[in-house]
């Protein structure tokens, strides 16, 4: 009788533990709610994806050495134009649509023969995006998909020359993606001006 009573009295403390100690952790946990996107979970990027020496200096090369053919000095695809209207927390989901778009309408076109380290940076972007497949947008979508297109219509009107000024802008993409997509942003790593 007294190992029932030990017993009974020993569930019962584990019962009150559990209803004042772990309901509450369970309750405020940043479990997204039923329904609710988990967006700000599968929208960042580890810093060591920027950090490495070798894609960054093909990356900055491949601007660099096209941004030397590119005779618009007036426009610019890849700038904080992109982010007017978007919420911070859909920033990096844009970036990505910019980079989807950059490297399939860009990169991987005939102008992968005319510029070196094109398909190295191509292949350093795309790995990017495909870590961030799950990445979704929060809230309304008209914003992103307004400001995606007025990039593209941009790039179009310049013609020929839009596809050399998206690659010569590989610099900016880069560190933008950088900022809104890993939990540390890099301050003011624009190096050129909007």
């Amino acid at each position: 009788m007294a190992s029932l009573q030990t017993l009974s009295k020993s569930f019962s403390g584990w019962v009150f533990f559990c209803c004042c100690c772990c309901l509450p952790l369970l309750l405020t946990s940043s479990l997204p709610l039923k329904g609710a996107p988990a967006a700000h979970h599968a929208c960042r990027l580890r810093k060591i994806n920027f950090q490495q020496p070798y894609i960054r200096n093909r990356t900055y090369t491949l601007a660099k050495t096209a941004s030397a053919s590119d005779k618009d000095t007036d426009n610019r695809l890849i700038g904080q134009q992109l982010f007017v209207n978007i919420r911070e927390n859909n920033r990096c989901y844009l970036m990505k649509r910019v980079v989807e778009f950059i490297v399939k309408d860009v990169l991987l076109t005939e102008v992968k023969n005319q510029y070196p380290y094109v398909e190295e940076v191509a292949q350093f972007l795309a790995s990017l995006t495909s870590e961030l497949s799950s990445c979704q947008f929060s809230g309304k979508r008209e914003h992103i998909e307004q400001n995606l297109e007025q990039m593209k219509s941009k790039m179009e009107q310049l013609g020929e020359n839009g596809k050399t000024k998206a690659i010569g802008e590989l610099d900016l993409l880069f560190d933008y993606m950088e900022n809104a997509c890993t939990d540390a942003p890099k301050k003011g790593g624009n190096k050129k001006k909007n």
